[in-house]
Parts: structure tokens; C-alpha cells; sequence
């Protein structure tokens, strides 16, 4: 990160609306009063991405919805083009920004006709390449998370994206865990820099532990975008709220996001403007250790290093030893060449 960055933050309400807009428009508020630059939700239609038959994950099942299939419990969370349209303004209204998650090329395309410019690929389709030489063709910025996925699998989703038409100078890859919520001993956040480092790109987090530190921590290393799961309370039904934060720890995230943003500096270790007017006060100087006559040389027997540091640094005690007083000095008194 460099001196003066702003990370991007990206409140993920994703599903949490339960497919009510009424809930998903509380979930603009809260995301905009709590500071994030964008809102995110999901955009899919069901029978597009599932099959009639496909099982929930243990961390879904746990949602309690009632449902037992991937698609019974994802028809509820659907919103439809009107719900789009209706969050789309009301972001606007509220000054943050909307953003969502195609799941599909029908539906990707369908946000940029909504005026969406960054794509978001979502973990699960990080081996869908199809879906993969689509994005790539849209020659747009991309951020990537990389959920469940090794090395060999970002680079072969990067190298899909490159040939469709799209320069990896413009994805950003989001380390990330698919389980919700992450164990801390699964997050392995030292691999964000890693994959930076492997593919020469923009790097970042997408947090689905409990808790608020290691997105904080996840910016000191370096992260440019953040993104986070939140929801106004934990409690609800529904696959995800349990792994989110509410708004007020949504909130306290980004205040400390954003102190550790000015925390990083520019690298360049120096004294600082704060801290300039502390140098006499903590610092020393050479100083007669008793009483000093002129004539007498200067040794480690009559002088001394003490605060403050308004006289000659103790730095130059070799130059200070064995020269002669030119003076008398007292005890306590700062020495003068």
C-alpha cells in the first residue's frame, strides 16, 4: 500500500435480505453509515447455478431456513430485476455505492446494464471457464476471490481471463476461505502476499471469520480491498448471518481500517512532526559529572551523559574526550567545546 491509500471497503450483505427488500434497504443504511464505499448483494437466478438436487453445506443447513436443497433454500433469496433497480437508487440516495455479484454471464451482463463497472467473481466459480473467458471479455476490473483454491487454480483462472482480453493489471485477487466461519487457524493470511508476489497483482481479503481483526490485520499486510459479511443480526434465519457482523462491529472494522491506513506511512523512517519536540526533552548531551577547572582534560571521570539533549550529543563523546576546558564548568552544566 502506498502513503495515502484508501482501501476499499465492501459491506457484504450479500443474501442477508432474506430476499426482503425491505431488510435489504435497512442494509444500505447501515452500510453506509458505518463508512463502507460499497454495499454488496447477489445477484443470480437459481435454476442457472444449482440443480434440483443439490445439497446444502453443513454451514447452510446450520441457517435453519427449512429448506434441504441448495435450490428450495436459494429461490427465497433471489431479488428480482425490480429489487435491483429500487437498491440501485436507494445506494445512491444513501452515498454509497451499489455493487453485486453475478453468478451467471446472463446475469453479469444484466448488472452492467445497471451501470456496474467492476466484476466480482465469486469463489465457487473460480473453475468455471466459461463463465471465466465472459468476465475476461468485458475488459473491466476484476476482483477474484479465491476461496477453496490453490495456486495452480488462481493461475489457471488468471491466465482464462488474460486470454479473453483482460490484463491482470486490472484484477485484484482477494485471499479467502470458504467456510462460514472461518477457523483463525484456516485463515493462513501470510498466502494474500504470497499470491501477490506469485502472479504480480493487486492483492486483498475476503473475511468470512468471526470478528473484526483479521481484516485489520489483512491491511497492514498489504490488502487494497476488503471484504466483509454483515448483516443486521446474527440471529436471523438464513445460510450466512451467523458468520457476519452487525453494524456496529461493521462499523468499529472500518474506523480501525482506516487508522491503520494512516498508521502505515510511507515507509520512510525519520522523526516525526509529533514526535520532533520530545528530541531535547528524552534525549542527552555531554555534561560535567562535578566541577571542572579550566586547563583540565576532559575524561570519563568529570563528564557525564544526561537529559537534556539541547547540548553536545553523546554521540561525539570520542571527539569530546581529551580535549581541554576552555572554561570552568559546574556540575550539571553542558559542556562546550
Amino acid at each position: 500500500m502506498t502513503k495515502g491509500q484508501h482501501t476499499l471497503v465492501i459491506a457484504e450483505a450479500g443474501v442477508n435480505h432474506n430476499g426482503d427488500v425491505g431488510i435489504a434497504r435497512r442494509l444500505v443504511e447501515a452500510a453506509a453509515e458505518a463508512g463502507a464505499d460499497l454495499i454488496k448483494f447477489q445477484t443470480f437466478t437459481a435454476n442457472k447455478i444449482v440443480t434440483a438436487t443439490a445439497p446444502k453445506a453443513e454451514y447452510q443447513m446450520a441457517g435453519g431456513d427449512g429448506s434441504s436443497s441448495q435450490i428450495a433454500m436459494l429461490r427465497q433469496l433471489e431479488l428480482s430485476p425490480a429489487m435491483h433497480e429500487e437498491l440501485a437508487s436507494y445506494c445512491a440516495e444513501c452515498g454509497i455505492g451499489f455493487f453485486s455479484t453475478g453468478f451467471d454471464i446472463e446475469n453479469i451482463d444484466y448488472l452492467l446494464g445497471l451501470g456496474q463497472r467492476v466484476i466480482k467473481i465469486p469463489s465457487g466459480e473460480m473453475t468455471n471457464l466459461p463463465y471465466l473467458r465472459h468476465v475476461g471479455s468485458l475488459g473491466l476490473e476484476i476482483l477474484m476471490s479465491t476461496g477453496m483454491c490453490s495456486l495452480g487454480d488462481i493461475e489457471a483462472a488468471i491466465d482464462a481471463v488474460e486470454a479473453a482480453g483482460t490484463s491482470r493489471s486490472e484484477i485484484t485477487v482477494l485471499h479467502c476461505n470458504t467456510e462460514y466461519p472461518t477457523p483463525y487457524s484456516d485463515v493462513n493470511l501470510l498466502a494474500m502476499a504470497n499470491i501477490g508476489k506469485a502472479f504480480g497483482v493487486k492483492i486483498g481479503y475476503s473475511d468470512h471469520t468471526n470478528g473484526i481483526e483479521v481484516s485489520v490485520a489483512a491491511v497492514a499486510l498489504g490488502a487494497t480491498v476488503i471484504e466483509k459479511h454483515f448483516t443486521l443480526d446474527r440471529t436471523m434465519p438464513g445460510p450466512d448471518h451467523a458468520a457476519s457482523l452487525e453494524p456496529a462491529q461493521l462499523k468499529a472494522m472500518i474506523s480501525a481500517i482506516r487508522n491503520i491506513e494512516q498508521a502505515l506511512g510511507d515507509g520512510i523512517k525519520r522523526p516525526t512532526t509529533s514526535e520532533r519536540k520530545n528530541i531535547p526533552i528524552a534525549r542527552r548531551s555531554i555534561v560535567a559529572q562535578k566541577t571542572i577547572r579550566q586547563g583540565d582534560l576532559f575524561d570519563a571521570d568529570n563528564i557525564a551523559a544526561k537529559r537534556p539533549g539541547t547540548g553536545i550529543s553523546p554521540m561525539r563523546w570520542d571527539e569530546v574526550v581529551g580535549r581541554v576546558a576552555k572554561r570552568e564548568f559546574a556540575p550539571d552544566e553542558l559542556i562546550e567545546l
